[in-house]
């Protein structure tokens, strides 16, 4: 069964959208609502779910203010909005879908669909993490790459890519997103510093200031400000 939240400020837009996925109560089933990001960012790290159903225009905090400030999370996002202008920036923080509001029922069963798919994917990605017993198999235009994960220096976005960098210098390109090895790399030596990074906290040779930070390989990273404090403590 699938586990969803749903996040909008508006009461009217929660309940309608509760409403037109109760049709799907066969395979979802809402945990828990939210009108209030504030609140909702105390509660949601604590919950199991599958899946946040999020409204992007919020006072205080919007939908992508909201995800910056909760930093690691395991879950597929779908923005549900009443405006169109903020596609883009849904792509770049690796939405599953974009729906405009009124939700139209067959736009729902659509992101519904893809939303199990990508959930039997990431089954399958873990899975496959686990079974190297600290390995990774990546697939790429050229063969199948296997990896130590504690080879890994950095992981950054490409569009839809994600890259590897690894300690022999080589830059593995895959197909697949960020979020998706978000989960695998799940372990204490990883942290998403920002949007577009992962890194491995055991190649970080200096915290400068201006919150860059510098690595083994002589990269450079820029941390996002809502991800220093946490940073700091990982690297105390």
């Amino acid at each position: 069964m699938i586990k969803a939240i749903i996040l909008d400020d508006e009461e009217k837009g929660t309940s309608l959208l509760n409403h037109k996925l109760a049709d799907f109560s066969d395979k979802l089933e809402v945990v828990a609502i939210f009108n209030e990001p504030e609140k909702a960012l105390t509660i949601i790290k604590n919950l199991d779910i599958d899946v946040l159903f999020l409204d992007i225009e919020m006072p205080k905090i919007n939908g992508f203010q909201f995800l910056e400030l909760l930093g690691q999370f395991n879950f597929e996002v779908i923005f549900v909005t009443a405006y169109d202008a903020y596609v883009l920036d849904a792509l770049r923080n690796n939405a599953l879908d974009y729906l405009m509001k009124p939700v139209d029922p067959e736009e729902l069963e659509v992101a519904i669909n893809k939303l199990e798919e990508k959930i039997s994917k990431k089954s399958n990605i873990q899975q496959n993490g686990k079974k190297d017993n600290g390995r990774l198999s990546l697939a790429t235009a050229e063969g199948i790459y296997y990896i130590k994960k504690s080879d890994i220096i950095t992981v950054e976005a490409m569009s839809n890519y994600s890259v590897f960098h690894v300690v022999s210098g080589n830059k593995i390109i895959v197909s697949k997103t960020l979020k998706e090895y978000e989960t695998i790399l799940s372990e204490d030596c990883f942290f998403r510093v920002n949007r577009s990074a992962i890194v491995n906290l055991e190649y970080v040779v200096k915290f400068r200031k201006g919150d860059v930070l510098e690595l083994a390989n002589g990269a450079e990273i820029e941390v996002s400000s809502t991800k220093k404090a946490m940073l700091l403590e990982k690297l105390a």
